[in-house]
């Protein structure tokens, strides 16, 4: 009898908040591997933000199929290889979605699957060494181009990308501001991230603070949250500011779209605003991992993992991210590598 490969496949098109009956199990049983191919078992799940948009519509990507495996970066270990390029025991990544197993010619739809780099573990090749920390360093140093001695605020400063984003800017020099979510995560913002403050969005008034702590203005915005929260960063900009708008993820989960009430201060201001992906970067994603493996052995930048476990818990860390309750880069394990390492 074949081994059954579990897979949660996206069930219909979310309409507000993301809910199980978005999703569906369609466990299938594993096909004979092919010449050519590798097969690799998935053991850890990247949740991001902009899953909620490929599930949702057409984007940057084609939507994911009704039907088809929720497309999610990954982490496993290759099991059985036809491939000349892979042999069983190595630990690689790629874009292997929901699922236990994955079965290709050595691609996944966003890339190549490439191999661990020795030394590193799947929570730092998801986590701190990451797509979310590779984007913020393009977003730091490609659109922002920090001065040392400048003012930055970083919104979503607790999460993956904007305590990244946040740590690069430091270590260009800036001091940078901080928006978060609670004691907890304000107070990991500054104590362990090293920004210079963070702002507590759910006890303290957003606009009242920037003014306070950035009395001349902002000179670099680095945005992950949008809605109200961004615009109150809008009316604080300094002459000749810059935005890298990354992302806007308090929209995601509501279908709403907020009016920006402060965006002719972009004009006021002379400021530039640059929205970005990572995948523009993906030729030099070489160059960020290098920069950022010299600011992790420097201890200059530091992450966060919230670990969730187990298969059926897939769909409710995804939920995790819209609800609030992730603790910087949000990972799920789904088993430990069954093979010795290669």
């Amino acid at each position: 009898m074949s081994e059954m490969n579990r897979r949660w496949v996206l069930a219909r098109r979310p309409a507000g908040q993301l809910k199980d009956s978005d999703f569906a199990r369609a466990d299938e049983p594993l096909r004979d591997l092919a010449d050519g191919e590798v097969r690799v078992r998935v053991t850890h799940l990247s949740f991001d933000p902009t899953q909620r948009i490929w599930i949702s519509q057409d984007s940057y990507l084609p939507a994911v199929a009704i039907g088809a495996v929720v497309r999610a970066g990954a982490i496993g270990q290759v099991v059985a290889s036809k491939h000349p390029g892979f042999k069983p025991g190595q630990m690689v990544q790629g874009a292997f979605g929901w699922q236990d197993y994955v079965q290709s010619q050595g691609f996944t739809e966003l890339g190549p699957i490439t191999p661990l780099p020795a030394g590193v573990t799947p929570e730092q090749a998801l986590g701190v060494m990451g797509l979310t920390s590779v984007t913020a360093w393009f977003g730091v140093h490609d659109i922002l181009k920090p001065n040392a001695g400048e003012t930055a605020l970083v919104s979503g400063a607790a999460g993956a990308t904007g305590s990244a984003a946040g740590q690069i800017l430091k270590a260009a020099g800036a001091r940078v501001i901080g928006i978060a979510g609670g004691p907890e995560k304000t107070r990991w913002v500054t104590e362990v991230a090293g920004f210079d403050a963070c702002i507590d969005y759910k006890s303290e008034d957003v606009a009242q603070r920037i003014a306070a702590l950035a009395p001349n203005g902002l000179d670099m915005i680095y945005e992950n949250v949008g809605g109200p929260i961004f615009d109150a960063a809008l009316a604080h900009l300094a002459l000749k500011a810059r935005v890298a708008l990354c992302g806007a993820i308090s929209g995601y989960d509501t279908g709403e779209v907020y009016g920006l009430k402060n965006y002719m201060n972009l004009v006021i201001q002379r400021a530039k605003i640059e929205g970005f992906l990572v995948l523009d970067y993906f030729p030099r994603v070489g160059e960020a991992v290098a920069g950022l493996g010299a600011l992790v052995a420097a201890g200059k930048l530091k992450g966060e993992v919230d670990l969730q476990e187990g298969f059926d818990n897939i769909p409710a860390t995804l939920r995790r991210l819209f609800e609030g309750r992730n603790f910087g880069k949000q990972l799920l394990k789904i088993a430990d590598p069954p093979l010795p390492a290669a």
